[in-house]
């Protein structure tokens, strides 16, 4: 059986790859206007964005996050980062804590930009079940403050299934559900994908090209190096599976993301 067919199938899903790359920055432009002139009825340009990332531990910004912070930045956002833990299961909150703020420098996310809760009742521990309650009164707290008009978290899988990262999907979904989210916010939730797409690293590229979503973010090859130096910040972290998750899973070249509805809901915390 001859290769060539093979062959001629491989490069031109590579150069569909690559158009789809190129495509991406004017698809990116045109969702967050959709997403801004729905919001304000006004042209928006990435200048005009305050985003808000929430997560629950330190190197979850670049290990589930980095492509979109760094396209954000890229487009001149103005993006904030709201960590809920320091980290500290092993006790190492304090280095881990350092960690993320070199991680953050290289996705161009300055100190200034970012809060780190340290609280007892939100244990960095995948047992411990955090109260959405508290969780969604810290997050209200820090919107009302700064005046975000996007806020990008979990989603109700998490990603990796971690209770923690769950957590902050039922808190923010809380919020939406109460009316206690700005008219002029949206809220966005990272798309969880199975065991498959999530580890055929930049070649999932295409699944997310075509599937609906509200929001998509590609990274280059440049993009993904910036990634991977957030990733190599975070030192205390690095066990030898770290380092396959680098160059094996999505999330660290493409982010989607879907909308998380807003209206009243019949929805109890604890």
């Amino acid at each position: 059986m001859s290769v060539y067919p093979a062959v001629f199938i491989v490069l031109s899903y590579l150069v569909w790859i690559k158009c789809i790359y190129y495509r991406h920055r004017s698809s990116l432009v045109k969702s967050l206007n959709n997403f801004m002139n729905v919001l304000t009825s006004r042209d928006t340009v990435g200048a005009d964005i305050r985003a808000l990332v929430v997560t629950a531990h330190p190197d979850d910004e670049c290990m589930f996050f980095a492509p979109t912070i760094i396209r954000l930045v890229e487009l001149k956002a103005s993006v904030h980062l709201l960590c809920l833990s320091e980290g500290n299961y092993y006790n190492q909150g304090a280095q881990r804590k350092q960690e993320l703020l070199n991680s953050c420098a290289v996705l161009g996310i300055p100190d200034s930009r970012i809060t780190i809760i340290d609280h007892k009742k939100l244990p960095d521990d995948p047992k411990a079940e955090w109260s959405v309650s508290l969780v969604s009164s810290l997050i209200v707290k820090h919107m009302r403050e700064h005046s975000f008009n996007m806020v990008l978290t979990f989603d109700g899988s998490g990603v990796s299934g971690h209770a923690n990262h769950t957590a902050i999907h039922k808190a923010v979904s809380y919020l939406a559900s109460t009316g206690q989210v700005p008219n002029d916010c949206c809220l966005l939730s990272l798309v969880t994908v199975g065991l498959f797409r999530k580890y055929i690293s930049f070649l999932e590229l295409p699944f997310s090209w075509l599937l609906p979503c509200s929001l998509r973010c590609f990274l280059g090859s440049q993009g993904y190096r910036q990634a991977k130096d957030a990733m190599y910040c975070h030192r205390t972290q690095l066990l030898w599976f770290r380092y396959l998750y680098v160059t094996m899973s999505r999330y660290m070249f493409i982010n989607t993301f879907q909308m998380i509805p807003q209206g009243p809901k019949n929805l109890k915390i604890y």
